[in-house]
């Protein structure tokens, strides 16, 4: 899903709150049960929501970026995974292990991206079934002038943390990831 969706979602003041229909000081309605807002109250929904609104304001802005190079969020993943995999290449199947887009939705942006000259397919020597997806040079070319505005993006966003905050949070990420993906990071996922 691409960030349009999502910030479509965002209220001016970046709350969901809006749109679950909470609206009270505190988020919960004031007529509601007190135990169905002990439930709605729980932290846990708290950090999960608030996941969400940095999830949505993050892809929101950095889709203004990637807008303005010509890609969406998918191509631009593709693009990076495949830029920083050896011989800028990856099995279809480890590109859709890697993305956060869908086997047939993989599918679909990779067709976009070879028929603009991004990528091209080649089968694999070892699978007659299976082939590579593989950076061209005009692929590269326009992930790297993409960058410099991407990255003073990243800065912004990532400004908001000294070295210790963002320490923390790369080491949480991290072990998140692991959870919901274990095969992202097979060090991280047995360690728990």
């Amino acid at each position: 899903m691409d960030a349009p969706r999502y910030r479509d979602r965002l209220t001016a003041s970046g709350t969901i709150r809006a749109v679950t229909g909470l609206n009270t000081t505190n988020g919960l309605n004031a007529s509601m049960r007190p135990e169905v807002a002990d439930h709605l109250d729980d932290p846990r929904l708290t950090a999960f929501g608030i996941l969400h609104e940095v999830h949505f304001g993050a892809l929101a802005s950095v889709e203004r970026d990637l807008e303005g190079f010509g890609f969406t969020l998918s191509t631009f993943e593709v693009l990076l995974r495949l830029s920083r995999s050896p011989q800028q290449r990856l099995r279809m199947s480890e590109l859709t292990a890697q993305c956060t887009i869908t086997s047939s939705g993989l599918t679909r942006v990779v067709d976009r991206m070879e028929a603009a000259g991004h990528v091209v397919r080649e089968p694999c020597e070892s699978d007659r079934r299976g082939f590579y997806a593989v950076l061209t040079p005009k692929g590269l070319d326009e992930l790297v002038a993409s960058l410099p505005t991407h990255l003073a993006t990243l800065d912004r966003f990532w400004s908001v943390l000294d070295q210790d905050e963002m320490e923390s949070l790369m080491a949480s990420m991290r072990k998140l990831r692991a959870f919901v993906m274990p095969d992202s990071d097979p060090a991280a996922a047995s360690g728990q």
